[in-house]
């Protein structure tokens, strides 16, 4: 039995998915010989999906991604805003 109401947030979620993707494609990355941090951060700088491998879909993956808005959330968190 619950006794609250539970909040569900769009942002939330959002957040999730897309720090499930970025783990999915840096190990994807990794697993390929691949410096993950140097290859996203051109994908980044770049929007060249090239930078990214296909294997298990990492490229079809991150396209899913706004850009800007990983930005935001990374900065963000690195500020700790």
């Amino acid at each position: 039995m619950l006794d609250g109401t539970r909040q569900f947030s769009m942002k939330e979620e959002s957040d999730k998915e897309m720090k499930r993707v970025l783990q999915t494609v840096y190990d994807a990355l990794k697993e390929k010989g691949y410096n993950p941090i140097n290859q996203i951060v051109g994908y980044l700088l770049s929007e060249d999906p090239t930078y990214i491998t296909n294997y298990n879909n990492a490229r079809s993956l991150i396209r899913k991604i706004d850009r800007d808005e990983l930005m935001q959330e990374l900065i963000s968190n690195y500020l700790e805003l």
